[in-house]
């Protein structure tokens, strides 16, 4: 078998600068806007003919924090509480024989800047900086599965927590990075295994620092505070 080398292509720019916080799975918070960016060497309009004609993209990606690449067939789910051992390929866990990411995004707009043509999206599960491999068109005909069934991933992400942020700090982020983070918050960002009232979180979000505590089904933000 031959190997091969895989090239970056682009990195995305997200308000994400660190893992926590970050969306769990693509399409789970709809506002998050991104920007994905070409290494130069891919900036040449033509590869993008025809993309705007596709509301959604697939994006392939490098899992590039991680660092232990040591293969096992059975990782510990963090949305299972972190006990629980599961097959890595019935997962979606970064620590796989080789770290590539799978996110399906919408396509917004493809703007001209100085960097060439960037690709506005929303709905990323990426961290600020992510280097991407491959970008492919969805393609509701074929992509679309409508009797698919999600496994024991259907029994972690229906839950939503109760959001509560005092009035002084709504006023700190613009309307739509504020709504963006609700949502945020609202897929829980804690580890499953986590269940500490007094526990104090917290990452960093659109150049902020947030902050909050959990109890029970209540989330509420202790800080919303600029970081520079």
């Amino acid at each position: 078998m031959k190997n091969r080398t895989l090239k970056v292509i682009a990195h995305i720019k997200t308000d994400f600068p660190e893992k926590f916080g970050v969306p769990r799975q693509s399409g789970l918070v709809p506002a998050l806007k991104g920007e994905i960016v070409f290494c130069e060497e891919y900036r040449d309009s033509s590869a993008l003919k025809g993309i705007e004609g596709f509301s959604h993209l697939w994006l392939l990606w490098d899992f590039s924090e991680v660092e232990d690449t040591k293969w096992r067939p059975t990782v510990r789910p963090p949305r299972l509480g972190g006990n629980k051992r599961m097959g890595v390929f019935a997962t979606r866990s970064p620590f796989r024989p080789n770290p590539i990411g799978l996110s399906c995004v919408k396509l917004e707009e493809v703007k001209q800047t100085a960097d060439g043509a960037v690709l506005v999206i929303s709905g990323a599960d990426l961290m600020d900086g992510t280097p991407i491999l491959d970008i492919k068109p969805y393609l509701p005909f074929a992509d679309c599965v409508k009797d698919a069934t999600g496994g024991f991933a259907n029994e972690v992400y229906g839950d939503k927590l109760e959001v509560e942020i005092p009035e002084e700090f709504k006023a700190v982020l613009s309307e739509e990075k504020y709504n963006s983070l609700v949502e945020v918050l609202k897929s829980d960002p804690r580890p499953a295994y986590q269940d500490d009232p007094d526990r104090e979180y917290g990452f960093d979000f659109a150049k902020h620092s947030i902050k909050f505590k959990v109890n029970g089904k209540t989330l509420f933000v202790t800080q919303i505070k600029k970081t520079d």
